[in-house]
Formats: C-alpha cells, sequence, structure tokens
C-alpha cells in the first residue's frame, strides 16, 4: 500500500469555564450576547493570557474591547485559572469608564474566594 496523503490533525483542548452570579449579572449588563460569546471562547484557547494581580492568590485581568465602544470603552474582566483540569472561573467584570482598579479590600476578598474554590474543587476530585 503507498501512502498518497497524510493530514496532521492539532486536536485542542478547550478549557472549561464557569460563571459566577456575580459575574453573569454584570455580563448581562455590560456585553452584548456575542461579544459574551466570544470571550468566553477566547478564554477557552487562551486561559493565561489576563495578567495576574498582586495580591488575588493568582486572580487574572484582562483587558476586553466591547464593539463600536473605542479603547476607553473596555471592560475588565476578573477570573480565576489554576490548571487545566479545574474550570476556569469567571468572578465579576467592571467598565474601564466605571472604575480604574480593584481597591486592596477587593483583592483581599478576591484571594479569599481562590482559597474556597480550589478547596471545593479539591474535595471533588
Amino acid at each position: 500500500m503507498k501512502l498518497i496523503q497524510w493530514i496532521k490533525f492539532d486536536i485542542t483542548v478547550l478549557q472549561g469555564i464557569v460563571e459566577l452570579p456575580s459575574y453573569a449579572r454584570l455580563a448581562d449588563k455590560l456585553l452584548s450576547a456575542g461579544e459574551r460569546r466570544e470571550l468566553v471562547d477566547y478564554l477557552a484557547q487562551s486561559p493565561k493570557s489576563g495578567d495576574i494581580m498582586e495580591g488575588t492568590g493568582g486572580v487574572r485581568k484582562l483587558r476586553w474591547r466591547r464593539g463600536g465602544k473605542g479603547k476607553s470603552g473596555g471592560v475588565r474582566v476578573i477570573y480565576y485559572y489554576h490548571d487545566d483540569l479545574m474550570p476556569l472561573y469567571l468572578l465579576t467584570l467592571f467598565s474601564k469608564g466605571d472604575k480604574a482598579n480593584l481597591t486592596q479590600a477587593e483583592r483581599n476578598e478576591l484571594a479569599c474566594l481562590v482559597d474556597i474554590l480550589v478547596s471545593l474543587w479539591k474535595e471533588r476530585t
């Protein structure tokens, strides 16, 4: 038998994503359905793309553009990515125009939330 043609398959495993209720409420207000899907698709393929925020236990912040709003009209997506086995958790988001960054108290709360999420995940596995 002679090999005439072969195709290289590139199988990409996408990251599982969980939207916390706090995130979902804000996403309903700040993002269109299409923007929301694009964001989830992007994070499923690139979970490490956001910058790690100091003092949060590994929470990341991603700058995300909204259609027709320009650079200043974007949102900041706050999420936690632990590893490929644990889902990525979308925690919250805010408009760049509403808030420049998270306060230290908010960062401390996120660090506590991360501890809880990791503990709950480890109990399940």
